[in-house]
């Protein structure tokens, strides 16, 4: 059983950055993919960004391409989620996931997820 904490959210002006953290505990972090989604509200949950446990490979949604960077430290049980140039539509509620199913970009395949930290952007 892995359990995920987020942390690091919060209200940034738009253009601004923020850096999230989840820290896993009560399992063999290195051997689980990672990935982050959000929920706005009235949305559904969607990917953000994905990195592999094996050789840390990363993958990103079209929309935060180019301004949000997701890393780990697996001697930390921690993974990052660097967030740039923010945009008012990136507000939502962030979680981490943990998971070991190749198919990363849909919210079933992973199997542990964290309680989610508020990111608001403002204008």
């Amino acid at each position: 059983q892995v359990q995920l904490v987020e942390s690091g959210g919060g209200l940034v002006q738009a253009g601004g950055s923020l850096r999230l953290s989840c820290a896993a505990s009560g399992g063999t972090f290195s051997t689980y993919a990672m990935g982050w989604f959000r929920q706005a509200p009235g949305k559904e949950r969607e990917f953000v960004a994905h990195i592999n446990w094996s050789d840390g490979t990363t993958y990103y949604a079209n929309s935060v391409k180019g301004r949000f960077g997701i890393s780990r430290d697996n001697a930390k049980n921690t993974v990052y989620l660097q967030m740039n140039s923010l945009k008012p539509e990136d507000t939502a509620v962030y979680y981490c996931a943990a998971g070991r199913s190749p198919v990363f970009r849909i919210r079933q395949e992973y199997q542990y997820w964290g309680q989610g930290t508020q990111v608001t952007v403002s204008s």
